[in-house]
């Protein structure tokens, strides 16, 4: 990552997170940008040198550390941003695009037994709210809002806001 791409990365979250003082304290104690780390070298094990077990267990290591679970294979663009991380489940496959806010205990989560497609698609710019839980392969669209506890299980429009 370029030092122009990591200064985005640590701007788009503190327009996030008001807590957010400074790019050291993001780098060394947010447990997103921690997990996120983590993913990316699980993700290169996982997926580019098709060594499945060391990325399981990288990730496995990952979620102790942090409390956020990312399956090695999932599919995450720029600027993912878990605030709160602990209880986060991103399944393995999971498709999120850019500048996503994740709060804490949100599921992306499987409904099938498939070995394919069977987790939701997040879009640019979707904020899901605290304890939310999208499962199966449903498309959340560009710019929505989901509000904390919900469950989704069909598809969200963009710029669409739910709340129950």
């Amino acid at each position: 990552m370029s030092n122009n791409t990591k200064e985005k990365y640590y701007q788009s979250i503190k327009r996030r997170d008001p807590a957010a003082r400074n790019n050291w304290q993001i780098f060394w104690t947010y447990p997103s940008v921690i997990a996120l780390r983590w993913y990316k070298v699980a993700h290169f094990f996982y997926d580019k040198m098709h060594l499945k077990f060391i990325g399981e267990v990288l990730s496995h290591i990952a979620r102790k550390k942090t409390g956020i679970e990312i399956h090695p294979h999932a599919k995450i663009g720029r600027n993912l941003f878990i605030d709160h991380g602990m209880g986060v489940v991103i399944g393995e496959t999971s498709i999120i695009g850019d500048n996503v806010t994740l709060y804490h205990g949100v599921t992306l989560g499987g409904s099938s037994l498939q070995k394919k497609d069977r987790h939701p698609i997040v879009e640019d710019n979707v904020v899901i709210g605290t304890g939310a839980k999208i499962i199966g392969r449903v498309r959340i669209g560009k710019n929505a809002k989901i509000g904390p506890n919900v469950v989704i299980r069909e598809d969200v429009e963009e710029n669409s806001i739910i709340k129950e």
